[in-house]
């Protein structure tokens, strides 16, 4: 009986403690656009590696971002945007300096976003989507699962940026593969 209970708790330890990473979303949306989310994490995530560390301080010019701000921007946006706009909380913008991160230290804080999101889309309940918010710039009434599409969007649109930041280095940006 006691290696019965010690084989169950081997077992469950682990299922608990990555219970998160196995948690199928809860709605027929967000069963769909998780895999959607995760391939644009992906290659975001190879487009940060892409750049060496000495360029990320590149800057193509005086009114862009440096590529570190590129990716530091995506980074908090996506949290603060699911925030915003998905959960319906009051966010008070507060971005962190790129200038004062590394390459690595930006790629944690990349993953850090991206997985704020994921947890928000495993969770998620279809009385949540079906909500509606006022976005910011746009003055459009939108429901909340769209507004995860106007996440990715915005992550998609400063990941083009960085990819031409890329090229413009001389680098090959990673290939679509979606």
């Amino acid at each position: 009986m006691k290696n019965i209970l010690i084989s169950i708790l081997l077992v469950m330890v682990p299922v608990l403690l990555f219970s998160q990473d196995l948690q199928m979303p809860k709605t027929e949306f967000t069963q769909m656009y998780l895999p959607i989310w995760q391939e644009a994490q992906k290659h975001c995530l190879e487009v940060a590696e892409a750049m060496p560390e000495a360029g990320y301080t590149y800057q193509p010019t005086a009114e862009t971002k440096t590529f570190a701000g590129q990716m530091v921007h995506i980074g908090y946006t996506i949290k603060l945007l699911t925030q915003r706009y998905v959960q319906g909380m009051e966010v008070v913008p507060n971005a962190p300096d790129p200038a004062s991160m590394g390459k690595q230290e930006i790629i944690t804080f990349l993953k850090e976003g991206f997985a704020y999101t994921e947890a928000v889309i495993r969770t998620i309940d279809q009385a949540q989507l079906d909500q509606t918010c006022t976005m910011y710039h746009s003055g459009n009434t939108v429901s909340r699962a769209f507004a995860l599409f106007y996440v990715q969007d915005h992550l998609t649109n400063h990941r083009a940026k960085a990819n031409l930041y890329l090229r413009l280095k001389g680098i090959e940006p990673p290939k679509y593969t979606w």
